[in-house]
């Protein structure tokens, strides 16, 4: 016995000594014999110390592949306009854009109108497109319950008419045109409104040419029935701005032309515009840029030439802008004014243009709630025609 203890203590110091020897089989400091054994899990809060560089690298990862996909579709979009130019079209009219929504526009007074008519024109044949026409405030009690043979006989009243040209993205029916529409009301005019085809629930497809046709189709239309004394004004706003230039080029071209023009919001042409809207803030330092965007609106025959249009126009002209418009901004509006006021067709005729001051927040299309309007139209229209109100 005593024997086989000394060979195992012999045994025992031999492997001692060779573990001593070797540094990879070594315990390493700080954990003892009674360490834990191989292949035992490590204690929790080794596994937390772990896990985070993992989930560091995790979310980096994922955050690397949406700035990725991001980069992808920044770039493609550019190449999807250039090589699809309608998708550019179809920016610039927005009319697929229906605000409010659900809103019925065969049913005016749902919007507060109790003195309007809804009906529909053909400018073509198998084209109808809906109209609105408010008659002046005062006559509200009497429109009570009348139908379209009364409305139209109202137009040989002693009051003006205003064809209004609404502007892109929704209908005729948009909150701030009918505000509008009831603060003209209100000073005594009829508002003529519609949606060029394509719009609300007109029929057919945008392009400048067929809002410009539909907006002279109309035009005509109440020449037709007004009584020859009585002035008929044409204003636009935004986006409508390009198509009342349009239209009054044409008119003046042929020798008839209206009473007095408004511009709401204009721009000077559709490229610059473009240019300057703030959804093209993305793009509008990108190299290329006039050849991707701006030349695919070109490629759609989109123009909207109102600097152009003001060299044939003549009647008088009342531009309104407020500085704090984001959409189409104050210095194209005064450019254009800036070209009115140099026109030679214009020559001797009023031009003029009216400022808000951005403490007043009329942005793009608050104007109708400025206290100076009623004045500012009837010292405008006053000089431009004689005007009982």
């Amino acid at each position: 016995m005593r024997k086989r203890n000394n060979s195992l203590t012999a045994e025992l110091d031999a492997t001692g000594t060779l573990l001593d020897c070797n540094p990879d089989l070594r315990q390493r400091p700080g954990r003892g014999a009674l360490g834990p054994a191989a292949g035992s899990h490590p204690a929790p809060e080794e596994q937390r110390s772990m896990g985070k560089p993992f989930r560091r690298l995790g979310l980096l990862g994922k955050l690397k592949r949406v700035m990725l996909v991001l980069l992808v579709v920044y770039v493609s979009i550019p190449f999807l306009i250039k090589l699809f130019p309608s998708i550019q079209a179809k920016l610039v009219f927005l009319n697929f854009v229906r605000m409010p929504y659900f809103i019925d526009l065969k049913r005016p007074l749902d919007q507060g109108l109790n003195h309007t008519h809804n009906f529909y024109l053909e400018p073509e044949t198998g084209l109808k497109i809906g109209v609105w026409h408010t008659v002046p405030d005062r006559m509200w009690r009497e429109a009570q319950g009348k139908d379209g043979d009364w409305y139209d006989s109202t137009f040989s009243s002693a009051h003006p008419v205003i064809l209004y040209l609404h502007g892109n993205a929704g209908t005729r029916g948009g909150d701030h045109r009918v505000q509008l529409y009831k603060v003209l009301s209100s000073l005594g005019y009829h508002v003529v409104t519609f949606d060029y085809r394509g719009w609300g629930d007109s029929d057919g497809s945008p392009s400048e040419g067929g809002m410009t046709s539909d907006a002279l189709f109309v035009y005509d239309w109440l020449k037709g029935r007004m009584d020859k004394s009585l002035p008929l004004y044409i204003w636009g706003h935004s986006l409508g701005t390009g198509v009342a230039t349009n239209l009054v080029r044409r008119l003046c071209d042929r020798g008839s032309p209206p009473d007095a023009l408004i511009l709401e919001s204009p721009f000077t042409n559709i490229r610059e515009e473009a240019k300057s809207h703030p959804f093209s803030m993305v793009y509008r330092y990108l190299p290329g840029f006039d050849w991707f965007f701006l030349d695919a609106i070109t490629a759609n025959n989109i123009r909207f030439a109102s600097d152009e249009n003001v060299n044939h126009i003549s009647c008088p002209v009342l531009i309104l802008h407020a500085e704090d418009d984001s959409v189409v901004p104050f210095h194209l509006g005064k450019k254009l004014y800036n070209a009115a006021s140099q026109s030679k067709s214009l020559g001797g005729l009023k031009v003029q243009f009216v400022s808000f001051p951005s403490s007043l927040a009329y942005k793009h299309k608050f104007i109708y709630r400025s206290p100076e309007l009623p004045n500012i139209l009837s010292d405008f229209l006053g000089s431009a025609h004689p005007v009982t109100l």
